[in-house]
C-alpha cells in the first residue's frame, strides 16, 4: 500500500510548484500527517510523527505556498472519471458538510447550522460535489461557504486573505452549479445531478440545472409548491374597476407536494425492488406523478416528474423532482434517487479515515490547501477499492 501511495502522489508532483520550487514532498508528509497525528491535526502534531519533516516549512506549504489548489482538484476529477464516469449510470450529487470549529477567526466561520452536529452551532460549511456510480462514491470538487456577516465585512474578508473576487455573498445552491459547470468544463460523465433538499427548497435551483442542459433528480420539502395540471400562466385583462394585476397569474390551484400526494388514492402507490443490501433486498412504496412547476415569473410552468418513495413501515418518506423522460422506468428512477446514501458513506470515510474534519487552520489559502490535499488523499486512499470497477465495469475501449 505504501508503494502504490508514493506512486500514485508522483503523478500529482507537477502541479505543487510554488514560485518554481518543487513542493510536492512537502504535500505528501502533510497527508501522511493528517492520517497519522491523531486526534489534533495541527502542524506541531503532524511534524511530530512524520519523519524528516519541520514545523516551520510546512507552515509555509500550508500558508503560503501559490501551488495550484484548482489544478489537483481538476486532476482528481479526471482520475475519478476515468475510473467511474459514466454518460448514463453515474451522477453528481451536491451535498454539503461541517465542520465544527471554536472562536471567529477560521475563514468563513460563523453561527449556522451544522448538519453534522444536526443543530446550530459555531463552524464552517463548504459545499462538495461527488461523483458516484453504484456503490463507489468520491468528491471531486469543494466551495466553501461564506455567510454574509463575512461578505459584508472587507476588513475581516482581507484579514483571512479571502481574494477580492471571492468577497461575493454566494448561496449554497449557486456554488453548486459552479462546481457542476466545473465538471462539465473537466469533461467529467455523469447522467445527472443529484441533491438532498436543502437545494431543493424552491423551484430556482431545479430551472437553472434544466436551462443549462443537465438532467437532475433533486429531493424537495414536503412543502414544495406543485400544480396538478399546467398553471397557464398569463397577464389579467384590465379592469375599469379597482386595481390592475401588472404581474402574471394562474388559476390553477397550488398545493404542497404533502398536500398532493395526501390526496392522491392508496391504489396509486406501488412496490419497488430498488436494489441488494447487505441486509437483503431494499424494497419501498413508491408514488409517481406528472406534475408542473412554476415560480411565477415565467411565462409558463414546467412539467416534472414526481417522485416519493417511503420504506414498506410508511417511513422515511422522500419526495423528488426530475426532469427525466417520462417513459424511464418507475424503478430506475427510485434506484437514481436512492444514490445519495453513498454520498454519506463517503463522508464518514473521509472523516474517519482521512481526517477530513480534523485540520486547524484559519486562513482562506490554507484551508484550500487543506481541503485540496485531502480531497486527494481521499481519492488515493479510495483507489484500491476503486481499482475493482474496472472488472465490474469493463471500457469499451
Amino acid at each position: 500500500m505504501a508503494d502504490r501511495f508514493l506512486s500514485f502522489v508522483k503523478s500529482y508532483a507537477e502541479h505543487f510548484k510554488s514560485y518554481r520550487r518543487d513542493v510536492s514532498e512537502k504535500a505528501r508528509q502533510y497527508t501522511s500527517g493528517l492520517m497519522q497525528a491523531g486526534s489534533r491535526k495541527n502542524i506541531y502534531a503532524i511534524s511530530e510523527v512524520v519523519p524528516d519533516t519541520d514545523d516551520r516549512n510546512l507552515q509555509q506549504f500550508i500558508t503560503h505556498s501559490k501551488w495550484s489548489t484548482r489544478e489537483v482538484l481538476d486532476h482528481v476529477a479526471h482520475d475519478a472519471d476515468e475510473l467511474i464516469g459514466d454518460a448514463t449510470d453515474a451522477a453528481l450529487i451536491m451535498d454539503e458538510s461541517a465542520f465544527a470549529k471554536q472562536g471567529k477567526m477560521s475563514v468563513g466561520t460563523s453561527r449556522q447550522y451544522l448538519g453534522r452536529l444536526g443543530k446550530v452551532d459555531n463552524g464552517q460549511v463548504a459545499v462538495f460535489g461527488v461523483l458516484a456510480k453504484g456503490r463507489f462514491a468520491t468528491a471531486i470538487d469543494t466551495r466553501l461557504y461564506l455567510p454574509k456577516e463575512w461578505t459584508d465585512d472587507g476588513q475581516r474578508c482581507d484579514k483571512a486573505g479571502i481574494p477580492e473576487s471571492e468577497q461575493v455573498f454566494k448561496t449554497k445552491s449557486q456554488l453548486a452549479l459552479e462546481i457542476v459547470e466545473q465538471a462539465r468544463r473537466n469533461g467529467v460523465r455523469f447522467g445527472w445531478v443529484g441533491a438532498d433538499a436543502g437545494y431543493g427548497s424552491g423551484p430556482d435551483f431545479l430551472f437553472a440545472l434544466a436551462d443549462a442542459g443537465h438532467t437532475f433528480l433533486i429531493d424537495v420539502h414536503k412543502s414544495f409548491v406543485i400544480y396538478e395540471l399546467d398553471p397557464q400562466p398569463a397577464i389579467p385583462e384590465p379592469s375599469r374597476k379597482g386595481r390592475n394585476i401588472r404581474g402574471l397569474i394562474t388559476e390553477q390551484k397550488s398545493l404542497s407536494v404533502q398536500q398532493y400526494v395526501e390526496s392522491c388514492s392508496t391504489g396509486d402507490w406501488r412496490v419497488y425492488n430498488v436494489r441488494e443490501t447487505t441486509r437483503g433486498s431494499l424494497n419501498l412504496r413508491v408514488l409517481r406523478k406528472s406534475v408542473y412547476v412554476w415560480d411565477k415569473q415565467s411565462e409558463q410552468g414546467r412539467r416534472y416528474e414526481l417522485l416519493v418513495t417511503e420504506n414498506m413501515d410508511g417511513q422515511d418518506r422522500k419526495y423528488s423532482l426530475t426532469n427525466q423522460k417520462p417513459s424511464t422506468s418507475t424503478r430506475r428512477l427510485c434506484w437514481m434517487q436512492r444514490q445519495r446514501y453513498w454520498v454519506e458513506r463517503c463522508f464518514e470515510d473521509g472523516k474517519s479515515e482521512c481526517a477530513m474534519a480534523d485540520y486547524q487552520l484559519r486562513l482562506w489559502l490554507s484551508r484550500q490547501c487543506c481541503a485540496t490535499c485531502t480531497r486527494a488523499f481521499f481519492f488515493i486512499s479510495q483507489c484500491e477499492s476503486l481499482g475493482q470497477i474496472r472488472s465490474a465495469y469493463p471500457c469499451e475501449s
